[in-house]
């Protein structure tokens, strides 16, 4: 699959605000600085389009990108940002909560971690949350060009033993330098699309 075309369509903070159209939605929730927006530009093929910040907590909002008119990706504020007031965090808290346990159209969450150090405690709490409510969840570790060649398996290793992850859990090492791993998430997203389909 590739994403021919991509556009913000909505921005919300509540569920009002939300996409009425009832099109799949993909969710990418991470800590703040892991490359959130640049896993987007990658995977969208658009550099920039989801902005690139240097200021960690930059995304305040639930960011629907509505893809090939048929679904969306959806990024929420990154957690565990220190600087950010705790009031602030509570209501981010609050506004991802209230998407995930309410939301039919989340189809799957893409959990985005730091592939080159060992996950952090809010990536274990966010992993559990998801799996107390039974999401469907796919691990992207990013930032794999910035890992050297003899650290990959042990950091697999790391990922896997600290998140203690689930078998059937997939952990995609992704590149916003080298695109490695876009192709993978694109036909994660496609077979899941083509399995929900033939549900529907």
């Amino acid at each position: 699959m590739k994403i021919e075309s991509s556009n913000l369509n909505v921005i919300a903070v509540r569920t009002s605000q939300y996409p009425t159209d009832n099109k799949k939605e993909f969710l990418l929730v991470g800590r703040s600085n892991v490359g959130k927006s640049s896993f987007i530009n990658t995977l969208i093929g658009r550099k920039n389009y989801a902005l690139v910040s240097s200021t960690p907590g930059k995304t305040q909002t639930l960011n629907f990108y509505l893809c090939n008119n048929d679904f969306y990706l959806v990024d929420v504020p990154g957690y565990g940002f220190a600087s950010t007031s705790k009031a602030t965090q509570k209501k981010f808290g609050l506004m991802i909560e209230e998407y995930l346990t309410t939301r039919k159209n989340l189809k799957l969450v893409f959990m985005l971690i730091d592939g080159r150090i060992r996950p952090t405690e809010n990536d274990m709490l966010m992993y559990d949350y998801l799996k107390y409510y039974n999401i469907p969840v796919v691990i992207i570790a990013t930032k794999y060009d910035k890992i050297k060649a003899k650290d990959r398996d042990k950091n697999l290793k790391i990922i896997e033993e600290t998140l203690k992850l689930d078998s059937n859990d997939k952990i995609v090492f992704v590149s916003s330098v080298t695109k490695k791993g876009k192709d993978e998430v694109l036909n994660i997203i496609e077979e899941y699309l083509n399995e929900l389909e033939t549900l529907d």
